[in-house]
């Protein structure tokens, strides 16, 4: 019986957790093992505190990012110094490479908001790896519309779903793994969970008002949730309304 091997595959900078993590992300989900490991070659993978500054609006695009762990908020600043905050990405999301792609600057500020845990990708490094296997460009060629699809259906829920619902979704993403009950922090504060969420902070706390009947509770940002399976029929269920 003959038993495959990987020791002619490239160097990788990344752990098997990683490299896991970066097949997740709908991006890199096509590309080879040797394409990934290609990848973790050049990938810097480096922790980083709440309050870090990742890139500047305007700087030059010369790279982009996987984000292993915590969260990080893009944001604009305004004329007045003001910030307008785009996004929030969260853990096995990439984010920048648009800006990088079009040989740019960055439209947006990077802040992480947790500590968290992020991966590199120059572009020098990534063509690197694109004139080493062009085999990378025609994977994540296919994995755009993967993602392309799973974007469609994150505005489809911000404009369909209502408030409760995508809250629970929410919390179930940053609730641990398991079953039964659960109690666990809120990675950051309302203001900018409802901002993520497409709603105003007021609609943000009417809705966990709401799933108090749904068997969840918060504190301040303490979360206890009564029954995991609960929340998640909720957050899954079509709108019936």
């Amino acid at each position: 019986m003959s038993v495959t091997t990987h020791s002619n595959l490239p160097h990788s900078n990344l752990s098997a957790e990683d490299a896991a993590a970066l097949r997740a992300i709908p991006l890199f989900a096509k590309l080879s093992d040797r394409a990934v490991a290609l990848l973790g070659g050049v990938a810097i993978v480096r922790p980083v505190t709440r309050g870090t500054t990742l890139f500047l609006q305007d700087e030059p695009a010369d790279r982009f990012f996987v984000l292993l762990d915590g969260w990080v908020k893009l944001f604009r600043l305004t004329r007045d110094g003001a910030e307008a905050v785009v996004h929030v990405i969260g853990p096995a999301e990439s984010f920048a490479e648009a800006a990088m792609f079009a040989d740019g600057k960055f439209p947006v500020c990077a802040e992480a908001v947790t500590d968290a845990r992020v991966m590199t990708l120059t572009a020098e490094g990534f063509a690197r790896c694109l004139r080493e296997d062009d085999r990378i460009a025609f994977g994540m060629l296919g994995s755009l519309s993967v993602r392309l699809r799973h974007l469609v259906t994150q505005i489809e829920q911000l404009q369909v779903q209502p408030a409760p619902q995508r809250v629970a979704a929410f919390l179930l993403r940053v609730c641990p793994p398991g079953e039964g009950g659960a109690s666990f922090q809120l990675p950051f504060d309302k203001a900018l969970i409802a901002r993520r969420l497409g709603m105003q902070p007021e609609t943000l706390s009417r809705a966990l008002a709401k799933l108090r009947a749904a068997g969840v509770d918060t504190q301040g940002l303490t979360v206890t949730v009564a029954d995991r399976a609960a929340l998640r029929e909720l957050a899954e269920a079509a709108d019936d309304e």
